[in-house]
Protein backbone atom coordinates (compact mmCIF):
# COMPACT_ATOMS: atom_id res chain seq x y z
CA UNK A 1 0.00 0.00 0.00
CA UNK A 2 0.96 3.43 -0.47
CA UNK A 3 0.50 5.35 2.22
CA UNK A 4 0.18 9.06 2.15
CA UNK A 5 -1.11 11.80 4.10
CA UNK A 6 -4.74 11.42 2.80
CA UNK A 7 -4.61 8.45 4.96
CA UNK A 8 -4.67 10.69 8.12
CA UNK A 9 -7.39 10.09 10.09
CA UNK A 10 -8.92 13.67 11.52
CA UNK A 11 -6.47 15.08 14.33
CA UNK A 12 -9.25 17.52 16.23
CA UNK A 13 -8.30 18.05 19.56
CA UNK A 14 -4.66 16.19 19.13
CA UNK A 15 -1.69 18.25 20.30
CA UNK A 16 1.83 17.52 18.62
CA UNK A 17 5.16 19.26 19.29
CA UNK A 18 8.09 19.35 16.32
CA UNK A 19 11.30 20.18 16.84
CA UNK A 20 12.94 21.74 14.18
CA UNK A 21 9.56 22.55 12.30
CA UNK A 22 10.94 25.82 10.20
CA UNK A 23 12.13 23.80 7.51
CA UNK A 24 12.18 20.43 5.61
CA UNK A 25 10.47 17.42 6.99
CA UNK A 26 9.94 18.96 10.17
CA UNK A 27 8.09 21.93 7.64
CA UNK A 28 6.15 19.56 6.04
CA UNK A 29 5.18 17.33 9.29
CA UNK A 30 3.58 20.33 10.52
CA UNK A 31 1.44 21.18 7.39
CA UNK A 32 0.15 18.06 7.23
CA UNK A 33 -1.03 17.90 10.55
CA UNK A 34 -2.39 21.24 10.11
CA UNK A 35 -4.72 20.01 7.16
CA UNK A 36 -6.06 17.26 9.72
CA UNK A 37 -6.64 20.12 12.64
CA UNK A 38 -4.13 18.72 14.85
CA UNK A 39 -2.92 22.22 17.07
CA UNK A 40 0.63 21.85 16.32
CA UNK A 41 3.72 23.26 18.80
CA UNK A 42 6.30 24.03 15.91
CA UNK A 43 9.24 24.41 17.30
CA UNK A 44 12.89 25.66 16.61
CA UNK A 45 15.62 28.07 17.39
CA UNK A 46 15.09 31.07 14.94
CA UNK A 47 12.49 33.14 16.35
CA UNK A 48 11.95 34.75 12.99
CA UNK A 49 12.11 31.47 10.90
CA UNK A 50 9.69 29.79 13.09
CA UNK A 51 7.12 32.58 12.42
CA UNK A 52 7.75 32.69 8.69
CA UNK A 53 7.26 28.91 9.09
CA UNK A 54 3.74 29.58 10.66
CA UNK A 55 2.80 32.17 8.37
CA UNK A 56 3.32 29.97 5.51
CA UNK A 57 1.35 26.84 6.63
CA UNK A 58 -1.31 29.36 7.44
CA UNK A 59 -1.40 31.00 3.83
CA UNK A 60 -2.42 27.54 2.53
CA UNK A 61 -4.61 26.28 5.50
CA UNK A 62 -6.19 29.76 7.39
CA UNK A 63 -7.69 27.66 9.78
CA UNK A 64 -4.26 26.01 10.91
CA UNK A 65 -3.63 25.89 14.60
CA UNK A 66 -0.41 26.71 15.43
CA UNK A 67 1.97 27.98 18.55
CA UNK A 68 5.45 29.03 17.98
CA UNK A 69 7.75 27.40 20.56
CA UNK A 70 11.65 29.08 20.75
CA UNK A 71 13.99 26.07 21.94
CA UNK A 72 18.11 25.64 21.08
CA UNK A 73 18.81 21.88 21.43
CA UNK A 74 22.52 22.99 21.18
CA UNK A 75 21.61 24.35 25.11
CA UNK A 76 20.32 21.84 27.53
CA UNK A 77 18.86 25.17 29.87
CA UNK A 78 17.25 25.94 26.79
CA UNK A 79 15.35 22.77 26.32
CA UNK A 80 14.67 22.70 29.70
CA UNK A 81 13.40 26.33 29.70
CA UNK A 82 11.08 25.30 26.73
CA UNK A 83 9.98 22.45 28.31
CA UNK A 84 8.62 24.35 31.71
CA UNK A 85 6.87 25.95 28.88
CA UNK A 86 4.86 24.02 27.03
CA UNK A 87 4.02 22.46 29.89
CA UNK A 88 2.40 26.00 31.67
CA UNK A 89 0.53 26.39 28.98
CA UNK A 90 -0.70 22.87 28.02
CA UNK A 91 -2.65 20.00 29.96
CA UNK A 92 -1.91 17.48 27.17
CA UNK A 93 0.39 16.20 24.57
CA UNK A 94 -0.30 13.59 21.94
CA UNK A 95 2.36 13.14 20.22
CA UNK A 96 6.48 15.03 20.60
CA UNK A 97 8.69 14.34 17.42
CA UNK A 98 11.87 14.13 18.11
CA UNK A 99 12.99 15.75 14.49
CA UNK A 100 15.25 18.21 14.55
CA UNK A 101 18.82 17.63 13.82
CA UNK A 102 22.37 18.63 12.35
CA UNK A 103 24.16 17.03 9.96
CA UNK A 104 27.89 17.13 8.56
CA UNK A 105 28.59 20.03 10.77
CA UNK A 106 32.37 21.68 11.68
CA UNK A 107 33.81 19.87 14.22
CA UNK A 108 31.98 21.71 16.80
CA UNK A 109 30.62 21.32 20.27
CA UNK A 110 27.37 22.25 21.82
CA UNK A 111 26.99 24.78 24.89
CA UNK A 112 27.32 21.60 27.45
CA UNK A 113 30.74 20.18 25.79
CA UNK A 114 28.71 17.14 23.57
CA UNK A 115 29.64 16.99 20.10
CA UNK A 116 27.06 18.74 17.86
CA UNK A 117 25.70 16.32 16.08
CA UNK A 118 25.38 13.85 19.39
CA UNK A 119 24.29 16.87 21.74
CA UNK A 120 21.77 18.26 19.29
CA UNK A 121 20.33 15.02 17.51
CA UNK A 122 20.51 12.57 20.74
CA UNK A 123 20.98 14.13 24.20
CA UNK A 124 18.82 17.33 23.26
CA UNK A 125 16.07 15.04 22.64
CA UNK A 126 16.50 12.76 25.19
CA UNK A 127 16.29 16.03 27.75
CA UNK A 128 13.31 17.51 25.79
CA UNK A 129 11.42 14.06 26.54
CA UNK A 130 12.28 13.73 30.48
CA UNK A 131 10.99 17.15 30.95
CA UNK A 132 7.79 16.41 28.67
CA UNK A 133 7.26 13.17 29.68
CA UNK A 134 4.73 13.92 32.70
CA UNK A 135 2.61 15.48 29.90
CA UNK A 136 2.72 12.92 27.50
CA UNK A 137 2.35 10.03 29.77
CA UNK A 138 -0.62 11.90 31.24
CA UNK A 139 -2.50 12.06 27.04
CA UNK A 140 -4.26 9.01 26.36
CA UNK A 141 -2.66 6.87 24.07
CA UNK A 142 -0.17 9.84 23.08
CA UNK A 143 3.73 8.74 21.86
CA UNK A 144 7.15 9.56 21.06
CA UNK A 145 8.44 9.69 17.29
CA UNK A 146 12.01 9.67 17.65
CA UNK A 147 13.88 10.30 14.04
CA UNK A 148 16.70 8.14 12.95
CA UNK A 149 18.49 7.49 9.62
CA UNK A 150 19.75 5.18 7.35
CA UNK A 151 23.12 6.34 8.80
CA UNK A 152 22.29 4.02 12.08
CA UNK A 153 23.54 0.84 10.22
CA UNK A 154 26.74 2.33 10.38
CA UNK A 155 26.80 3.81 14.29
CA UNK A 156 28.21 2.76 17.69
CA UNK A 157 28.43 4.61 20.64
CA UNK A 158 32.13 5.32 21.47
CA UNK A 159 31.62 6.43 24.98
CA UNK A 160 35.00 7.51 24.89
CA UNK A 161 34.40 9.83 21.84
CA UNK A 162 30.83 11.80 22.69
CA UNK A 163 32.51 15.31 23.71
CA UNK A 164 34.92 15.17 20.77
CA UNK A 165 37.64 13.45 22.20
CA UNK A 166 38.99 12.03 19.35
CA UNK A 167 39.83 13.18 15.77
CA UNK A 168 36.78 14.44 13.90
CA UNK A 169 35.13 12.05 11.61
CA UNK A 170 31.39 13.55 9.97
CA UNK A 171 30.65 10.86 8.97
CA UNK A 172 31.48 8.37 11.73
CA UNK A 173 29.81 10.86 14.19
CA UNK A 174 26.35 11.53 12.21
CA UNK A 175 26.12 7.76 12.48
CA UNK A 176 26.74 7.59 16.32
CA UNK A 177 23.84 9.99 16.65
CA UNK A 178 21.43 8.27 14.86
CA UNK A 179 22.31 4.76 16.14
CA UNK A 180 22.05 6.84 19.60
CA UNK A 181 18.37 7.39 18.52
CA UNK A 182 17.25 4.31 17.70
CA UNK A 183 18.69 2.66 20.45
CA UNK A 184 16.69 5.80 22.90
CA UNK A 185 13.73 4.63 21.09
CA UNK A 186 13.70 0.64 21.61
CA UNK A 187 15.17 1.57 25.50
CA UNK A 188 12.25 3.99 25.80
CA UNK A 189 10.01 1.49 24.71
CA UNK A 190 11.35 -1.31 27.09
CA UNK A 191 11.07 0.99 30.08
CA UNK A 192 7.31 2.20 29.04
CA UNK A 193 6.28 -1.37 29.29
CA UNK A 194 7.87 -2.15 32.74
CA UNK A 195 5.73 0.93 33.98
CA UNK A 196 2.60 -0.37 32.03
CA UNK A 197 2.02 3.18 30.40
CA UNK A 198 -0.16 3.41 27.40
CA UNK A 199 2.22 5.66 26.14
CA UNK A 200 4.34 3.79 23.26
CA UNK A 201 7.86 5.27 21.72
CA UNK A 202 8.40 4.24 17.94
CA UNK A 203 11.26 5.54 15.25
CA UNK A 204 11.56 6.81 11.68
CA UNK A 205 13.51 7.59 9.15
CA UNK A 206 13.02 9.78 6.12
CA UNK A 207 15.13 7.76 3.59
CA UNK A 208 17.03 10.39 1.27
CA UNK A 209 15.06 13.51 1.09
CA UNK A 210 15.86 17.02 -0.10
CA UNK A 211 15.93 19.26 2.92
CA UNK A 212 18.73 21.63 4.66
CA UNK A 213 19.94 18.94 6.57
CA UNK A 214 23.61 19.29 4.19
CA UNK A 215 23.20 23.03 3.96
CA UNK A 216 27.02 23.09 6.28
CA UNK A 217 28.88 20.36 4.21
CA UNK A 218 28.18 19.51 0.39
CA UNK A 219 24.42 20.49 -0.55
CA UNK A 220 25.01 19.05 -4.13
CA UNK A 221 26.12 15.23 -2.26
CA UNK A 222 22.14 14.60 -2.52
CA UNK A 223 22.14 14.53 -6.19
CA UNK A 224 24.72 11.55 -6.29
CA UNK A 225 21.49 9.00 -4.61
CA UNK A 226 17.97 8.35 -5.31
CA UNK A 227 15.96 11.00 -3.00
CA UNK A 228 12.33 12.23 -2.23
CA UNK A 229 11.35 15.86 -1.83
CA UNK A 230 11.06 17.15 1.96
CA UNK A 231 7.10 16.83 1.66
CA UNK A 232 7.46 12.72 0.86
CA UNK A 233 10.66 12.30 3.09
CA UNK A 234 7.92 13.45 6.28
CA UNK A 235 5.61 10.70 5.16
CA UNK A 236 7.71 7.91 7.75
CA UNK A 237 7.52 10.65 10.85
CA UNK A 238 3.54 11.15 9.87
CA UNK A 239 2.81 7.42 9.92
CA UNK A 240 4.44 6.56 12.58
CA UNK A 241 2.97 9.70 14.43
CA UNK A 242 -0.47 8.80 13.35
CA UNK A 243 -1.30 5.43 12.38
CA UNK A 244 -2.02 2.60 14.37
CA UNK A 245 1.53 0.60 15.40
CA UNK A 246 3.24 -1.10 18.15
CA UNK A 247 5.30 0.54 20.46
CA UNK A 248 9.20 -0.12 18.96
CA UNK A 249 8.18 -0.11 15.59
CA UNK A 250 10.24 1.77 12.96
CA UNK A 251 9.17 3.25 9.91
CA UNK A 252 11.21 4.12 7.02
CA UNK A 253 10.44 4.29 3.10
CA UNK A 254 10.09 0.86 1.61
CA UNK A 255 12.33 1.29 -2.00
CA UNK A 256 15.70 0.17 -2.97
CA UNK A 257 18.25 0.57 0.46
CA UNK A 258 15.37 2.35 2.04
CA UNK A 259 16.15 5.89 0.05
CA UNK A 260 12.82 6.27 -1.66
CA UNK A 261 9.38 5.30 -1.24
CA UNK A 262 6.09 5.01 1.02
CA UNK A 263 6.09 4.01 4.56
CA UNK A 264 7.25 0.55 5.68
CA UNK A 265 8.43 -1.33 8.66
CA UNK A 266 12.26 -0.71 8.34
CA UNK A 267 15.84 -2.19 8.44
CA UNK A 268 17.24 -2.27 12.24
CA UNK A 269 20.60 -2.93 13.16
CA UNK A 270 21.26 -5.60 15.67
CA UNK A 271 23.52 -3.32 16.97
CA UNK A 272 20.57 -0.73 17.86
CA UNK A 273 18.38 -3.36 19.72
CA UNK A 274 20.70 -4.84 21.76
CA UNK A 275 19.49 -4.38 25.31
CA UNK A 276 22.54 -3.95 27.26
CA UNK A 277 23.68 -1.14 25.02
CA UNK A 278 20.49 0.44 25.55
CA UNK A 279 20.82 0.23 29.60
CA UNK A 280 24.63 1.65 29.18
CA UNK A 281 23.32 4.56 26.70
CA UNK A 282 20.58 5.00 29.15
CA UNK A 283 22.37 5.05 31.94
CA UNK A 284 25.08 7.44 30.91
CA UNK A 285 22.50 9.86 29.53
CA UNK A 286 20.68 10.18 32.69
CA UNK A 287 24.23 10.57 34.71
CA UNK A 288 25.61 13.10 32.32
CA UNK A 289 22.25 15.49 32.35
CA UNK A 290 21.83 14.85 36.12
CA UNK A 291 18.23 13.63 35.19
CA UNK A 292 16.56 9.84 36.86
CA UNK A 293 14.43 9.58 34.16
CA UNK A 294 12.62 5.87 34.00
Amino acid sequence: MSWTPKNIKDQSGKTFLITGANTGLGFQTALELAKKNALVIVAGRNEEKINQAIESIIQEIPTAKLEAGIVDLSDLKSVKSFAANVIKNHNRLDVLINNAGVMFPPASKTKDGFELQFGVNYMAHFALTSYLFELVNSTKDSRIVTLSSIAHKNGTIDFDNLRLEKPYDKFREYGQSKVADLIFTFELQRRLTTIGSNTISVGAHPGISKTELLRTDKPEMIDEFPHMSANQGAFSSLFAATETIEGGSYIGPNGDGEMTGFPAPAFIAEYAKDKLIGKNLWKYTNSELGLSFL
